[in-house]
């Protein structure tokens, strides 16, 4: 078997998020950048189902040469090679699309992302893939376990779960329920030294969006506070000065 995870390198939540270039460009100085935590649950699952069905994972990035440590680090986890796509990742759909032409040349098994990515919160990436790649594809995937190709899961609805069963190849995305994280111990991260990291140039002809400006929302505002016994001046100030009421 073999499985691709997809993984997407964001900035750590603890890190201050700034603009320049007149609030056009993202300032990645003194930013933390870190695996995303979703992809980090599809990493884990990936290796635990390679384990029991003989397989082997590979490792998927677009982006750019600052992204390998977390590349390394994924490989120190247990992944078995890595590829980077060397371009921005502009949007999904052309990040999905650049993943898509690497995935139609190797022929994979089983396709993980992570839920969303939590800096854009876009959730395409699982929908985007299966359409392009003509694959079914499960959402947020609490649980995941393959017998005889065929691909038994559970996912979250609106409101509870659902159990869902497709035939292999498909495309899945991880929810925070899906296992618990690996982190690489010291043999690993020696190992990953020597495992495959391959550069391989972005496919052209695909669009992608474009960004005018960014804004960071509005400041949060001091609490004010009432007391217990003055619950008649609450609903007077959610009604009339919030008005949501």
């Amino acid at each position: 078997m073999k499985i691709l995870v997809c993984l997407s390198v964001v900035p750590d939540t603890t890190s201050k998020i700034t603009f320049k270039n007149d609030n056009s460009e993202f300032n990645r100085e003194g930013v933390q950048f870190i695996i995303n935590p979703y992809d980090e649950l599809a990493l884990t699952k990936a290796m635990e189902l390679a384990e029991m069905n003989n397989g082997t994972v590979s490792i998927v990035n677009v982006g750019l040469a600052d992204a390998e440590p977390s590349i390394r680090k994924a490989l120190a986890i247990g992944a078995n090679d890595a590829y980077r796509i060397n371009t921005e990742p502009k949007d999904a759909m052309y990040v999905a699309a650049q993943i898509a032409a690497l995935a139609r040349e190797n022929s994979y098994d089983l396709i993980l992302t992570g839920r969303e990515s939590i800096d854009y919160n876009g959730g395409m990436m699982c929908g985007l893939l299966g359409e392009m790649l003509n694959m079914p594809s499960i959402n947020v995937v609490t649980s995941i376990d393959i017998e005889n190709g065929t691909v038994k899961a559970t996912r979250d609805i609106d409101g509870g779960k659902e159990d869902v069963e497709c035939t292999l190849p498909c495309v899945a995305s991880a929810q925070k329920d899906l296992c618990e994280p690996r982190i690489p111990n010291m043999r690993g991260i020696m190992a990953a030294r020597t495992k495959p990291l391959n550069v391989r140039e972005a496919v052209n002809g695909f669009d992608f969006a474009s960004y005018g400006s960014y804004e960071l929302p509005p400041a949060k505002a001091g609490v004010k506070m009432i007391p217990a016994e003055n619950a008649e001046e609450l609903f007077d100030l959610l009604r009339n000065e919030k008005k949501v009421i």
